[in-house]
């Protein structure tokens, strides 16, 4: 007798972590996915050039149903768990219906954040996560004009280069002064927000949104200074949050996400998390690569290998509207660290490497990101870097040219 996997999710992660235990072990369960989504698994990251008009939503389609029909993977599109007994083992769905589990696996996800202001629930007011907010951003692009979208980091950037290619003007409110302040400092962050104004983005940094305007539908949105700027449609792409509800119903261990150990494993041990709704070591991670590496993990251990999950070290690496990103570490100045600065604004390149006792602390590339593999590999392995100080900021192998100014800035 197989024993019984059901796994409450069929995002990225979700998918992931299906794939490698059918490559490892495809005897040992009989698999039951729920997905409250109507699809089977796509590739999410993909959803912005869907919005842009670049891709259709069959070709961002991963794991359509047929897939999992193919594997003999019983797949519940639609369907949302509502409750789980985890002394019985069993899930009970929004349509009523009961199942048995031996292992249980939380692959939730995470929800986004909507900004506790007056006019949160007007329509006209959409999110930037799945398929339908697509769909219904699309939609509006139709017959409104303006847009604001709140959130300057990557998904709201790429919200709003979607709605100007389909046609509306656009204005980005960020609470921050710097653009994608996560990944950039203040020079790659003006340089990208530079880039993005000669595309048609407004924008509206350092401002803080009070409210949400209108009476049937979105009017406006207000700043705490008091300005309002007009729109038909509101993107709200201000950040996300672990998805634990059902997992805080039945008692497991939740902080920031649902407490795991090495092997993945709640705070009950037949059930396990993944994903973006887990914390790991105080951790919650929300790039896939390290999501990828818990699926890699959690496959093992429900195949009765051992296996141990250590964490993941960070690096992102993007193409924002075509203009390319790299960011590692800890990038900011400190009284005890060292800039290596290269910067050619002519052509929008910025590149600089933080150094502390001559081993990389943090790096961020505006425009060219050659060579940051190498800088993330060396960053993760704290190497001594003193015999490549003079080229290190070109990367691996590159030499500083007589055209080019390399700037050496110590912090004092």
């Amino acid at each position: 007798m197989k024993l019984k996997l059901i796994v409450i999710g069929s995002g990225m992660v979700g998918a992931r972590l299906i794939e490698r235990i059918l490559a490892k072990s495809p005897h040992i369960y009989d698999i039951r996915v729920f997905n409250k989504e109507p699809n089977g698994g796509y590739n999410r990251i993909m959803l912005s050039p869907v919005l842009a008009g670049e891709k259709t939503i069959p070709e961002i389609m991963t794991h359509n149903h047929d897939w999992f029909k193919q594997r003999d993977i019983h797949l519940h599109a639609g369907t949302e768990i509502r409750e789980i007994d985890s002394i019985n083992k069993t899930v009970k769905t929004d349509l009523g219906a009961t199942y048995q589990y031996d292992k249980l696996v939380i692959a939730t996800g995470s929800s986004p954040f909507i900004l506790p202001v007056p006019g949160n629930d007007l329509p006209g007011l959409v999110t930037f996560r799945d398929i339908r907010d697509v769909n219904q951003m699309i939609q509006y692009s139709k017959y409104k004009q303006k847009a604001v979208v709140i959130g300057g980091g990557l998904l709201g950037l790429e919200a709003a280069n979607g709605l100007i290619k389909l046609g509306m003007e656009v204005t980005v409110v960020h609470s921050n002064n710097v653009l994608m302040n996560m990944q950039m400092d203040a020079v790659s962050g003006e340089l990208l927000k530079k880039s993005l104004t000669e595309t048609g983005m407004q924008f509206c940094m350092n401002s803080k949104t009070v409210e949400i305007l209108g009476d049937s539908h979105v009017t406006g949105v207000k700043m705490a200074d008091g300005r309002v700027i007009s729109c038909d449609l509101v993107v709200l792409a201000v950040g996300i949050r672990p998805n634990t509800t059902i997992a805080k119903k039945i008692g497991l261990e939740v902080n920031r996400g649902i407490i795991v150990n090495d092997q993945l494993q709640s705070s009950n041990p037949d059930i396990y998390a993944l994903g973006e709704c887990v914390e790991h070591r105080g951790m919650v991670y929300g790039l896939v690569a390290p999501l990828y590496e818990q699926a890699q993990v959690l496959a093992d251990t429900l195949s009765g290998q051992s296996a141990s999950y250590q964490g993941s070290a960070i690096s992102t690496k993007l193409k924002v509207t075509g203009i390319n990103l790299f960011s590692a570490g800890d990038f900011h100045d400190s009284n005890d660290s060292e800039s290596l600065v290269y910067k050619d604004i002519s052509q929008n390149i910025y590149r600089k490497i933080v150094l502390k006792d001559n081993k990389i602390k943090g790096a961020v590339m505006f425009g060219d990101v050659t060579g940051s593999n190498w800088i993330f590999e060396n960053l993760v392995q704290q190497n001594d870097m003193s015999a490549y100080r003079d080229t290190l900021v070109f990367g691996e192998g590159f030499l500083p040219l007589a055209n080019k100014d390399l700037e050496k800035e110590k912090v004092a």
